[in-house]
């Protein structure tokens, strides 16, 4: 194999690897649209299997649009839920957690004791 074999054999590898990712983009985003029925969703999967590159173009100009917004949205809800995750999993702040106790301490659920010893480890 000659230098020229080996940097054709890495062009169509990367033309093959952009198109198996357009691909997968297209079918995922098929599966993610909620307004496009059953059979419409099939018919572009049989169209994809039997005429790739054809239903490929068609679909991003027809439908590229609507693909970058459902993409934003995925990505957004994704974000709201890690942000709601993370603010979950990370507490309260000291000033939350000593207002807490305070309010246990005047319903009589904690002693002052407790109570102090409560707010020096929120503070700490």
């Amino acid at each position: 194999m000659g230098f020229w074999d080996f940097i054709w054999l890495m062009v169509w590898a990367f033309f093959f690897i952009a198109y198996l990712m357009v691909l997968f983009s297209i079918i995922s985003d098929l599966f993610r649209d909620r307004k496009l029925n059953g059979w419409w969703k099939a018919l572009w999967i049989v169209c994809l299997v039997f005429i790739p590159l054809l239903t490929s173009l068609v679909y991003l100009i027809a439908r590229g649009r609507g693909m970058a917004e459902r993409g934003a949205k995925q990505a957004e809800e994704a974000k709201q839920a890690t942000d709601s995750y993370i603010k979950d999993v990370a507490g309260r702040s000291p000033s939350d957690e000593i207002a807490a106790a305070a309010k246990l301490l005047e319903a009589g659920t904690i002693t002052t004791d407790e109570y102090e010893k409560l707010k020096a480890k929120a503070l700490a």
